[in-house]
């Protein structure tokens, strides 16, 4: 390999590399805020509200960072294969991070609401969503991290679970509005809750998708399953 080809693809792992690195902490970014959404519904911590809101500025600049990035690396190396689903796929993730936070920055906007509402009795139901969303969101950026395809195609059952513990809750927090005397708000509030937790579960099955599809070039999307035929190389 002459000199110049050498620092070409030496460039090009540069790229890859730092992409994964901003979409891992964009990752950890968008993981903080749903922790501190929550922990601000528990605590009852209206400066926590505030500091969410105020951080996904933050989330929405690295998606910017990644879609340039690669963009840049597309039309720069012209990636094929595995390079160029590396590629898509960390633009794909970083969308559905970006709706993550989004997802915090509403559920802290909630809590604000609430806090203004009097006590809250029931937030046991939103913490238990939270763990079982944010324990799916874990392995979904594991898969990316890993290249782990089992991983990855199994959160789409775990999400199942998420969906019907969200039902029960859901089912519960109406009974207990109708039967409210002048705080239905409150229970409004906690309800929307409870429902960005659920699309955070949707958004993190995403993510293990576009592992997936990353790793082995084959889209589980929509049910299809992990053992179908991949999709067709283009080697360029």
């Amino acid at each position: 390999m002459n000199s110049q080809a050498s620092h070409y693809l030496g460039d090009f792992d540069s790229a890859l590399q730092a992409l994964r690195s901003e979409v891992f902490s964009m990752a950890d970014m968008a993981k903080h805020n749903i922790d501190r959404a929550i922990r601000a519904l528990v605590e009852q911590d209206l400066d926590l509200c505030r500091t969410v809101i105020a951080d996904d500025n933050e989330v929405d600049e690295a998606e910017r960072r990644v879609d340039r990035m690669g963009m840049e690396a597309i039309a720069r190396f012209k990636p094929v294969a595995t390079d160029l689903r590396m590629v898509i796929s960390s633009m794909k993730i970083s969308t559905n991070l970006e709706r993550v936070s989004d997802h915090a920055v509403g559920i802290a906007k909630r809590v604000r609401k609430i806090l203004r509402c009097g006590e809250v009795a029931e937030f046991t139901y939103a913490d238990l969503l939270y763990s079982m969303a944010s324990s799916i969101l874990a392995d979904a950026v594991a898969s990316y991290a890993d290249g782990n395809v089992e991983l990855g195609a199994s959160l789409s059952e775990r999400d199942k679970e998420l969906d019907r513990a969200y039902k029960r809750c859901t089912n519960s927090l109406s009974d207990s509005l109708g039967r409210s005397e002048g705080n239905s708000e409150l229970y409004l509030h906690l309800i929307f809750i409870l429902r960005s937790l659920e699309r955070i579960g949707d958004l993190a099955v995403n993510i293990g998708e576009d592992a997936v599809f990353m790793e082995a070039a084959r889209d589980i999307r929509h049910g299809h399953a992990l053992d179908e035929e991949p999709m067709p190389e283009n080697q360029g």
